[in-house]
């Protein structure tokens, strides 16, 4: 199954993450497809960057986020536009 994951970046005790497209038995920082955003925790307020048209292109295709990429999808307001008209209803 491909999922939408962190995958953490940075230094020691500065983290900061890319969302990725991923097979979900390669590891945390292992092999990606591709990456569709980035996000910034340490910043006030947070930083939530994402490409909305991949992100859209692989929810489509059946990609299933993580709760945490879950939160940030819907924080930027793809995930309600990836509904289809009868999931919403």
């Amino acid at each position: 199954m491909v999922k939408i994951r962190l995958r953490r970046v940075g230094t020691k005790n500065r983290p900061s993450y890319r969302l990725v497209v991923a097979d979900s038995r390669s590891p945390r920082d292992g092999a990606f497809i591709t990456v569709i955003g980035h996000y910034n925790p340490l910043t006030d307020p947070e930083t939530v960057v994402i490409d909305e048209e991949k992100a859209l292109n692989w929810l489509r295709q059946g990609a299933q986020p993580t709760p945490t990429a879950a939160r940030l999808l819907s924080k930027v307001g793809i995930t309600d536009k990836s509904k289809t008209p009868k999931e919403k209803a």
